[in-house]
C-alpha cells in the first residue's frame, strides 16, 4: 500500500538524524558557518516542528511538541526556546535563530516522539485519503498526499543540510 512508503520516507531521514546528532555537543550545535547561516541544531529542530506541525493538522490531533503525559513536561518547557509555542522557525530572523539551543539528547528525543506519532498517523490513513483536501486557502486545494509529499520533501532538505553541515563542521 501507499502508505509504505511514506514510512519508508520519514524512517530514512529519522536514521539520518540518528547518525548526524548523537556524537555533537551543544556548542557543535550552535555552530554557524557565516553571520546568517541557520545552525545544525535550529536546522534539525525547524524540521522536526515541521514536521510535528504538519501532520498533527493532517490527523486532527495537537502537537506532539505541546503535550504532556501524565506529569511529565512538554517539549516545549523542555526545550524552553524563547520562542511562541506554536513556532516552527518559518520566518525566524537571524537572531531568533541565533537565541536557539539545545542538546542533541533532546533534539533526538523529540525526533523520536515526533516519528512515533508520525508513524500513527500514517498508520490510520486508507486508500482513498490522499485526495482529500486538507488546506483551502491555496489554489487548487491543498490535498492530504500533497501536503505529505511537502512534508517529506522539506524534511529531507533540512536534514540534507544539517549533514552538509556537519561535514563542513568536521573539516574545519
Amino acid at each position: 500500500m501507499w502508505t509504505g512508503l511514506f514510512v519508508d520516507l520519514f524512517e530514512r531521514t529519522h536514521e539520518t538524524l540518528h547518525e548526524l546528532l548523537p556524537d555533537l555537543d551543544a556548542e557543535e550545535l550552535a555552530w554557524r558557518p557565516g553571520p546568517e547561516a541557520n545552525p545544525i541544531g535550529w536546522i534539525c529542530w525547524h524540521a522536526l516542528r515541521v514536521q510535528d506541525d504538519h501532520l498533527a493538522h493532517l490527523a486532527g490531533r495537537s502537537q506532539v511538541w505541546q503535550e504532556h503525559e501524565g506529569s511529565d513536561p512538554s517539549w516545549v518547557e523542555i526545550f524552553a526556546q524563547p520562542y511562541p509555542a506554536e513556532a516552527i522557525g518559518y520566518g525566524h530572523t537571524s537572531e531568533e535563530v541565533a537565541a536557539f539551543s539545545a542538546d542533541s539528547a533532546r533534539l533526538l528525543g523529540y525526533a523520536d516522539a515526533v516519528h512515533a506519532r508520525t508513524l500513527e498517523v500514517i498508520d490510520q490513513l486508507a486508500g482513498d485519503d490522499l485526495q482529500r483536501i486538507v488546506d483551502r486557502r491555496w489554489d487548487p486545494p491543498v490535498t492530504l498526499g500533497v501536503r505529505l509529499v511537502s512534508v517529506v520533501n522539506d524534511v529531507t532538505q533540512h536534514v540534507g543540510q544539517a549533514a552538509y553541515l556537519v561535514g563542513l563542521l568536521a573539516s574545519r
